[in-house]
Parts: C-alpha cells; structure tokens; sequence
C-alpha cells in the first residue's frame, strides 16, 4: 500500500520501503484493505465457477437430449404368461394403429408340451374364431396351426413346452376395430384361452 494513498485517508507517519509503519491506523487500513480485496476475489471466484457450472450442465443436457433422440424406440413389450389353469395372463391389448408391439408368451406350466402345450395366434378382424379353432384341432401335424387358414394369421407364436418362452414382433393393423387371438391346443379355446386385441 503506497503512502499516497494512506496520507489520502488521513493516514500519516513515517513509512519505510517494505515495512508497514506501526501506526494502528495504518494496520486498521491494510486490514480493511485486504479483506475487500479478498471478498472482491471470492465474488469473482464464485461467478467464474457458477458460468462453467451452467455451460458444463448445458452440454450434458443437450448430449442426453440428442443421445434419447437417436436411440430406436423399438416396438412395445407385452408379456403374457399360461399354464397348467389354461388361461392367458392378459386377454385384452389396447393399440393403436400402425403401433409395433411385441408379444412374449411364457408357458410357466409343468404339464409336457404333447399334453398342455400353449400357442398364441393373432387372426384378421372378421375371422370366424370359432371355425378357426375347429380346424386347428386336426392340425396336429404342425402344432394344431391349421396351413388352410394361415392366410388369416396376423402374428404367431409356435406351441411352447413347459418353462419355454417365445415371442413375435408386428405391426398393429391401420384399420380400427377388435381382432382375436387365442391358443389353439385341443380345447384350450372352449375353456376361455383367447383374448382381443383392440385398435383405435
């Protein structure tokens, strides 16, 4: 602190180069002095680490904004268990149309596959269910999935053997309106193994 500016303040005595006089005016001063100069820095120090604090959360957020954007969404997972009760875990699936949705059946029975396999077949709107499930029936060949009929097939999951899982992925029909599915073991159907899937 230069002795201008101390006589500016009223502060006088006798000073000599590097070595602050005794005056407890002078030290009351140096004192003030350094503690504004030691908040002026803090203040600066604290804004500097605010501003890198807001620009680093910026360019995390628009990181995590663009790396949401470019993952796939993929299609919607709906799980559907069956067993030894010879019912399905969900009978009614609420679409939209055009949606992709993926259907995963899990046969968590212990009965053999030859004696309570299970199946899930998704049919076209308008499809006799019931005539479907009758022919099904002499399509013991492959897997009771009557080959005459496949044309009314949406989606498919093959006939699954005990603690077996399978899956299928499609596309939900454009047109609105409700289309069955159902398990077409030997009287599995007759029992109530069947369900709707609803698009609107």
């Amino acid at each position: 602190m230069s002795p201008i500016y101390l006589a500016k303040r009223g502060i006088r005595g006798p000073f000599r180069p590097g070595r602050p006089p005794k005056n407890t005016l002078f030290r009351f001063a140096l004192a003030r002095h350094l503690g504004e100069r030691a908040r002026l820095m803090k203040t600066r120090l604290f804004i500097a680490s605010a501003l890198v604090a807001l620009i680093t959360a910026g360019c995390g957020q628009k990181d995590a904004a663009s790396t949401a954007s470019a993952a796939p969404s993929g299609p919607r997972t709906i799980e559907i268990t069956a067993g030894d009760t010879m019912k399905y875990s969900v009978t009614a699936i609420d679409a939209s149309p055009g949606e992709e949705i993926k259907v995963v059946l899990t046969n968590n029975g212990s009965q053999p596959k030859e004696v309570m396999g299970h199946n899930w077949v998704l049919l076209k709107a308008g499809t006799d269910i019931a005539a479907f499930d009758a022919a099904a029936l002499m399509a013991k060949e492959t897997d009771y999935i009557p080959a005459a009929l496949a044309g009314q097939i949406l989606a498919k999951i093959d006939l699954l053997g005990p603690r077996k899982s399978g899956e299928v992925d499609f596309k939900v029909p454009t047109v609105p309106g409700e289309y069955h599915f159902l398990c077409t073991f030997p009287a599995h159907f007759q029992t109530g193994m069947t369900g709707v899937l609803t698009v609107k």
